[in-house]
């Protein structure tokens, strides 16, 4: 955890959600995608705190959060419970930066609630319905008997992390026991696999279609080709030419999957630049 971050939980639809919080300016909220946590965010927070209220949730499914198995982890879901939890710790609107499996949550969250989202930053995520190879085969691995297992597995879960980098020595012993960490118990990691594929199809069409919108300007797209999402790059262009106010695309060179592990100061730069 950041050192001046504090950890706090909130109760939202009877789920314990977890979330690092610091400063107390106009709010971002960070979303993490799969299998990470507010913890990949840990390096963030520090400087876009300095103008901005940092904030970065476990969704329900992961991190120190409540892993039910009988939610559906669809778009519908993941809604509701951001709109509570952002009812819940007193946010009316705010700013949005999105990775991996949060990008299409977020999107969809933003396309249904226009009024509460002010700002919208993308990185290295998935936004239109048609799928690269990659997760269509990350899906097809998550529902296979056997590979499914191993795929959440401490092993599984090291090596989805190392696919992810460019930079192999920025994923140390610590980082890889803090991704590993919250999927400790059979149940956890059930509950991981479910969140990975509950996404429908037609919920990345609505999102992809109404957000981002003229009241929620100013995309700002982090992208660069990777291993886990290698048409990254060519989405990112598309969705500068699908808005109204085109975004300011910025690719980082050598760089993989997760950018917070391999490049947090630029990356932070930008995101603390883009929200101020």
């Amino acid at each position: 955890m950041p050192p001046d971050a504090a950890s706090k939980y909130v109760e939202v639809e009877g789920l314990r959600l977890h979330y690092l919080e610091q400063a107390a300016a106009e709010p971002v909220l960070l979303l993490h995608g799969w299998p990470t946590s507010s913890f990949l965010w840990r390096n963030l927070i520090g400087p876009i705190a300095e103008h901005n209220r940092a904030i970065a949730i476990d969704l329900p499914g992961f991190g120190r959060s409540d892993k039910p198995l009988d939610a559906s982890y669809s778009f519908r879901y993941y809604d509701r419970v951001l709109n509570g939890f952002l009812d819940a710790i007193g946010i009316d609107a705010t700013g949005l930066a999105v990775h991996d499996l949060g990008g299409p949550v977020g999107l969809y969250w933003a396309s249904q609630n226009p009024e509460r989202t002010r700002k919208l930053a993308l990185l290295n995520t998935l936004v239109y319905a048609r799928p690269s190879w990659a997760v269509i085969a990350f899906v097809a691995a998550a529902r296979t008997p056997g590979v499914r297992s191993w795929l959440a597995s401490p092993s599984g879960l090291a090596r989805a992390m190392r696919i992810g980098v460019h930079d192999k020595s920025r994923l140390t012993d610590e980082v890889i026991r803090g991704v590993q960490e919250p999927f400790e118990t059979k149940e956890a990691r059930r509950a991981l696999l479910k969140a990975g594929t509950g996404l429908h199809p037609g919920g990345f069409k609505e999102s992809s279609a109404g957000c981002p919108r003229p009241t929620s300007p100013s995309g700002s797209c982090t992208a660069n080709g990777t291993g886990s999402l290698p048409d990254v790059a060519k989405t990112m262009r598309r969705v500068a030419s699908d808005v109204s106010a085109p975004p300011e695309i910025t690719a980082l060179p050598d760089c993989g999957h997760f950018l917070q592990e391999e490049r947090p100061a630029d990356v932070a730069r930008i995101l603390a630049d883009f929200f101020r």
